[in-house]
């Protein structure tokens, strides 16, 4: 197994533009509709000091990244590579930084190294996979969560990712499989999931409305009555067109004993808009 410490990602998105709505002032006239690119990213902290050890670098580099200052977070990971060359570990960082800056090719050639620095290293090789997901290249992701699942089987994050590629690729079955291996190892994979922004990049109303009751089904299966209201909720809303499944599908048995159930299904719910 790899020296390497876990630094996984799951997925992320970033916020890249924001609605400026100005009010008059003096005599000038309101433009309610501008929109305002969001100003580059800047450099605001002091440089690496030379005397700092690698791991104070590091350390100072997780602190940074975390407050969203980017390049700065870069400026000390590469300040403690130059000490510590080919460490996978500050190769997976950096790329990670470069993946929520959503840069696609240096995050992937980051990665790439770290892989090529350890080959055991389960962490680069699944957000490897989450470069070409955001990218949409689900074959090459799934190849890439498949290599991670292969060194680390206990991962719930690398099994829900690899599902997240596979439903956005329309293969429920296998989809379903993954996700369910997830939740075995983390019952809470899918709150997490959700809170950090990653979901199975779905094409279509339909397919979401899918996703939810999927997801619905295997929180039944596995005795997380409020989870599963949740989404059945979600997927009701969504207009999930075989919603009346609820009432034969196995893993709804005991959900349906539940009054909230009774309560859920018989309630006129309106659609969300698509």
């Amino acid at each position: 197994m790899s020296s390497c410490p876990k630094v996984s990602l799951v997925s992320i998105s970033l916020l890249t533009l924001c609605v400026l709505i100005s009010g008059a002032a003096w005599a000038q006239v309101s433009h309610s509709d501008q929109v305002q690119v969001i100003p580059p990213l800047l450099r605001t902290v002091e440089p690496p000091s030379p005397s700092a050890t690698p791991a104070d670098l590091e350390k100072r580099g997780d602190e940074l990244r975390a407050e969203k200052l980017y390049l700065d977070a870069l400026d000390y990971y590469r300040a403690a590579l130059k000490k510590l060359p080919n460490s996978c570990g500050l190769l997976n960082k950096i790329g990670i930084t470069e993946l929520m800056m959503q840069r696609y090719s240096d995050a992937r050639k980051s990665f790439e190294h770290s892989i090529k620095a350890d080959r055991t290293f389960a962490d680069a090789y699944n957000n490897l996979g989450v470069v070409y997901y955001e990218q949409r290249r689900y074959h090459a992701a799934i190849k890439d969560y498949n290599k991670a699942i292969a060194i680390d089987a206990n991962s719930a994050s690398f099994y829900s990712n690899l599902g997240a590629a596979l439903f956005s690729k329309r293969e429920f079955d296998a989809a379903v499989v993954a996700y369910q291996q997830a939740m075995q190892l983390d019952p809470d994979v899918f709150e997490r999931s959700s809170r950090a922004g990653i979901q199975a990049q779905l094409p279509s109303p339909e397919d979401r409305a899918r996703y939810d009751y999927t997801v619905a089904r295997l929180y039944a299966k596995m005795g997380f009555s409020d989870r599963s209201l949740e989404y059945l909720r979600k997927a009701k809303e969504e207009g999930y067109k075989d919603f009346n499944d609820v009432y034969k599908d196995v893993e709804f048995a005991q959900l349906r004993k539940d009054k909230r159930f009774a309560e859920l299904v018989a309630e006129k719910i309106p659609a969300l808009p698509n």
